[in-house]
């Protein structure tokens, strides 16, 4: 065998065996994506003559090309939303100079489709403040508690972004926190690896790739429940989409058709593997002042759809378990006094069995595993909420919680 011949042989080996470990772990992304749809499969379906309320999906922290960091058009937007059977997504357009983005964006009912407009404003000291209904660009960037002062006294719904961003200790007032961005987890990409790992897995089910990434946004987490357990205000946990649809490449002819448009972010991935949950009273009607009046309450949890529809999942209290009245009752978002001498219980019902881990405060006090339907007696006040972890999908998702819910406030 001529020796031109031999390293040629010599090279294709060496280049197979360095992508056996990238066959493997596309290997491990299909059997995921297997037990995934064997969970989904297994659903417990709701009772819905027993069910008080009603439960809408969508997202919040979406931008198009009115920003001017995306390209992304609105009828891709409502294309993606439909596709994806949103019921809602919340817009947070960047302010423009001589453009009221806010208003210009998508509002209103869109193929079925709630959109509310709103804005992503940036602050002087750092972090950022998203407000739906949104603003015309301010004429300066003031401090972030000037932002949330300025937004609550106009009734809008206020939520500090890239908290880990925001320098001012004792800011205090805003509605909820950004605890998980989908951006901002992407930036902690192995780019070197995930480029193999996409030459093996994304032709089958790309947006188990999110898998390989994902983390637990632990201090972000620790942030927010911190300020909740100090008495300084009430805040809801939010998960961004950030969706941008920016990240990929395309080719346009002569005359700006594009021939060739592939994205690694198309909004039906973002939209696909971060919701938000949020639940409505049977017989309120899904609008903007609703939407927005039910995350200014806390009414609602985080879930990662990619890995198996939550739909169903619930984290009361009562007083008495026996007492369905809403006197003694509470669910997410909510506050319920603890009797005097007496108990809270805490109760989480889930479509499928799962792993559930009850906080208080922000440190686990109890843990239930492999069980469809937790509960946990409470004799002491405290900010109370729940993760739950689907340990049967591998450890793949290990340590990554597929439901983060809002907090129930005992007092």
């Amino acid at each position: 065998m001529k020796r031109r011949k031999k390293v040629a042989l010599a090279l294709l080996a060496l280049v197979l065996l360095s992508q056996a470990p990238f066959a493997y772990r596309s290997y491990r992304l299909r059997r995921l994506g297997a037990a995934i749809d064997a969970l989904n499969a297994g659903r417990a379906a709701a009772a819905p003559e027993e069910e008080p309320l009603t439960e809408y999906a969508g997202v919040f922290h979406v931008h198009s090309f009115l920003g001017g960091h995306s390209p992304g058009t609105l009828e891709e937007i409502v294309r993606a939303a439909k596709s994806e059977r949103l019921a809602f997504v919340v817009m947070t357009e960047h302010p423009q100079p001589r453009l009221d983005t806010a208003a210009a964006t998508l509002n209103g009912l869109h193929d079925g489709v709630l959109f509310v407009g709103g804005s992503e404003l940036v602050a002087s000291d750092g972090g950022r403040l998203f407000v739906a209904p949104g603003v015309a660009a301010p004429a300066q960037n003031p401090p972030l508690q000037e932002l949330v002062t300025r937004a609550k006294s106009e009734s809008r719904l206020a939520v500090v972004g890239y908290p880990e961003q925001a320098r001012d200790p004792a800011l205090s007032g805003f509605d909820g926190v950004e605890v998980y961005n989908l951006y901002t987890n992407a930036r902690r990409i192995n780019y070197a690896t995930m480029f193999f790992d996409g030459l093996w897995s994304y032709w089958s089910r790309p947006e188990l790739l999110f898998a390989r990434f994902y983390e637990r946004p632990a201090e972000n987490l620790r942030r927010w429940d911190g300020y909740n357990a100090s008495g300084t205000g009430r805040a809801y946990a939010f998960a961004g989409n950030d969706a941008h649809a920016n990240v990929g490449f395309a080719l346009k002819d002569r005359d700006g058709k594009k021939t060739l448009d592939f994205k690694l972010d198309p909004y039906e991935r973002s939209f696909r593997l971060v919701r938000t949950h949020v639940l409505f009273g049977k017989d309120e009607p899904l609008d903007e002042s609703n939407l927005l009046a039910a995350l200014r309450r806390g009414n609602f949890y985080l879930a990662f759809d990619v890995f198996g529809d939550p739909t169903g999942f619930r984290f009361t209290a009562a007083t008495d378990p026996r007492d369905a009245s809403t006197q003694g009752r509470a669910d997410m978002g909510d506050e319920i006094t603890l009797p005097p001498g007496g108990e809270v219980r805490l109760k989480v019902t889930l479509p499928v069995q799962a792993r559930t881990v009850f906080y208080r405060d922000g440190q686990v006090v109890h843990e239930v595993p492999d069980s469809s339907l937790s509960s946990l007696a409470v004799g002491q006040k405290g900010v109370y909420r729940v993760e739950v972890y689907l340990d049967q999908l591998g450890s793949l998702l290990e340590g990554k919680p597929w439901i983060i819910s809002n907090p129930i406030f005992v007092r």
